[in-house]
């Protein structure tokens, strides 16, 4: 037996001994799972181990002489075959029923394992079509399918070559972090490696451009997601296919809770809070926004209990959306367990269990969080401590507003709008953030922006800003430079932060919530220094009773309002201090432009200054005239 294993490889002579102080051998793949490789008569040759230890030294084990495919030869009859990079994402392909009855999964041996077995076995296939890469989503991955998608090429010139694109970094932590029906679009939406625009997605996407829009159109008649994320005005025509989704209005708004929910994928995933009144379309928005993301990454709860986020699975809510439709239903141990969450991306419990024997016993149970949340709520101030972790987005109760939500409404009710483009929108979303991938930001300006001082919470709303920034980083990923492994932030990622987070940062400073800030000045501006009942204030505002009088109670007791007369007479109000926050707003404004104009003042002299310098390396023959010039006057 131990000259055979010997032989085979499962013993390794070390040239040891033992403690009894016989010869000792090393064990073949320890501590690892062991996948059969077969020959063409489907039989096992040999053996592949995938270590189960989490550490440096865990690798890949192969036999020596390695022969053999996983799982086996493809079927005879196979018209498409994919092609895995690693056995363990094979494995987890043939999980899925739905590949198994339709395709015929083999695995590569590595980036660098596509060996002449594999091809032979390609080869022999006499209905073979297609060819479908499903490499990891990285550089090496990347570089190896072009390899080899030209070799196959070469081999056969009508063979279909097409490429899967990952939204995680392989097969398995994609199936790990999504429902198994990802793969089913995935699949659907692979692209041919040789051709410059995306056949599977040109239908879906030459709809898109018959908008009349033409910001719109002209981008998406490019043809495919890449393209649109690679454009020069990227937020601009994302803000309006956004607005061709269905989200009428609040601009800033709605752009901000895209970003905001779009953070799911990064490590430092950021939560956002809708207030406003009662029936304002709170609800709505941040549901409209949910339907933008990918649904097999969105949970949606009209409540949670208690202890409803202690119970789920340790990875059930990694890299997922929550959408909470309203914060004032729930318990304070909900806000707590939900503010923690948030702050530690992680909760720990102690939990009693029974033991086989039916013993009571204490375990440690832990989830793990890193997921963004949008929820709404009309009562802001009582979520102060949620808020504190979260963007506050105030809805736009203006009449303005009202106009052209109703505008919508109506065309939308007599046809003019059509459903299905909406539909057609929503799905090229989904697409784009399926595109976005993770990467560590750098910003290299991050010392030199600063928040005004009269800002709450000024240590966390930093944090939060700086988050912003490198969101927008992330977005503009295919136009932005790549240093180490680190995407650059530019200055103009910095000024698409300051102004869609502008009114954010004016409600962290305001003492009043959105909605009641919008209250007040409507009183401000019909009533100045005169008395008015609640029946005048309820005319001006378009509130009714409920929400009005909890309106005015409020500013009565913050002081912006007096309360005269007696309650069975009826009281009367006035305004008792009447702030100016468009002088906020126009003072806030002017700070963050000073500190960019700076900023840009300060990018152009270091890029002047190293474009000077570059020149003075060069031979003066080789310089131009102007510069010539330019050096003579920098040495004056």
């Amino acid at each position: 037996m131990i000259k055979k294993s010997l032989e085979a490889g499962l013993l390794i002579d070390k040239g040891i001994l033992g403690r009894t102080g016989e010869k000792a051998f090393g064990i073949f793949a320890n501590k690892c799972l062991i996948f059969p490789l077969r020959n063409q008569q489907n039989e096992i040759v040999s053996f592949y181990g995938r270590s189960i230890l989490e550490s440096k030294e865990a690798k890949d084990f192969y036999l020596k002489n390695r022969r053999g495919i996983y799982p086996g030869y493809p079927n005879p009859k196979t018209r498409k075959l994919i092609l895995t990079e690693a056995i363990i994402d094979c494995a987890s392909l043939l999980q899925i029923l739905q590949i198994k009855e339709n395709y015929s999964p083999i695995s590569c041996f590595g980036t660098n394992g596509l060996n002449e077995e594999i091809l032979n076995s390609s080869k022999s296939l006499e209905d073979l079509e297609e060819i479908i890469f499903c490499f990891d989503n990285d550089d090496a991955g990347k570089s190896a399918v072009k390899k080899y998608a030209e070799l196959l090429k070469i081999e056969n010139g009508k063979l279909k070559i097409t490429s899967v694109e990952l939204p995680n970094n392989d097969i398995n932590e994609t199936l790990q972090l999504h429902t198994e029906e990802i793969f089913a679009e995935l699949l659907q939406n692979r692209r041919d490696i040789f051709l410059s625009v995306e056949k599977n997605k040109s239908d879906e996407v030459e709809n898109l451009s018959n908008s009349t829009n033409k910001s719109v159109s002209s981008v998406q008649s490019v043809g495919n997601t890449i393209d649109f994320l690679s454009q020069k005005d990227l937020l601009k025509s994302l803000n309006q296919l956004i607005e061709k989704a269905g989200i009428i209005g609040e601009e800033n708004s709605r752009l901000l809770l895209f970003l905001i929910t779009i953070s799911y994928l990064n490590r430092s995933p950021m939560h956002g809070i809708v207030q406003g009144s009662s029936g304002s379309g709170k609800t709505h928005i941040i549901s409209r926004i949910a339907d933008l993301m990918p649904q097999e990454d969105v949970l949606r709860f009209t409540r949670i209990t208690e202890s409803s986020l202690y119970n789920w699975g340790e990875f059930d809510l990694f890299q997922k959306i929550i959408i909470i439709e309203d914060l004032d239903g729930l318990k304070e141990d909900a806000l707590y367990a939900l503010r923690e969450f948030i702050s530690n991306q992680v909760l720990r419990s102690s939990v009693t269990i029974k033991d086989k024997k039916g013993n009571n016993k204490s375990s440690h149970k832990i989830v793990k969080g890193q997921f963004s949340s949008l929820s709404a709520t009309t009562k802001g101030e009582t979520y102060e401590d949620n808020m504190n972790r979260s963007f506050i987005i105030a809805i736009n109760e203006s009449e303005e507003q009202t106009e052209k939500i109703i505008a919508y409404q109506n065309r939308r009710n007599a046809g003019i709008i059509n459903r299905d483009e909406e539909q057609k929108a929503i799905n090229f979303i989904q697409k784009l953030v399926r595109n976005l991938k993770h990467y560590e930001v750098v910003n290299p300006y991050a010392t030199q922006i600063q928040l005004p001082n009269n800002v709450k919470n000024k240590r966390r709303l930093n944090e939060m800003f700086q988050s912003i920034i490198k969101q927008i980083t992330i977005l503009h990923q295919y136009q932005r430079e790549i240093k180490n492994g680190f995407l650059v932030t530019e200055i103009e990622d910095i000024e698409n932060a300051v102004e869609i987070l502008f009114e954010s940062i004016l409600l962290k400073i305001d003492e009043l919530d959105g909605s009641l800030r919008q209250f007040f000045e409507k009183l401000k501006k019909a009533f100045k220094d005169e008395h008015f009942n609640r029946f005048e204030a309820m005319e001006v505002t378009g509130f009714k009773k409920t929400q009005l009088q909890f309106y005015l109670n409020d500013l009565v007791r913050l002081e912006y309002l007096k309360q005269i007369g007696f309650a069975n007479k009826g009281f009367k109000y006035k305004i008792s201090y009447s702030d100016n926050i468009l002088r906020v707003r126009k003072d806030l404004k002017e700070a963050f432009e000073k500190q960019l104009q700076e900023l840009k003042k300060q990018n152009l002299k270091t890029s002047y200054d190293q474009n000077i310098e570059h020149q003075r390396t060069l031979p003066s023959t080789r310089r131009k005239p102007n510069e010539r010039q330019i050096l003579a006057k920098t040495d004056e």
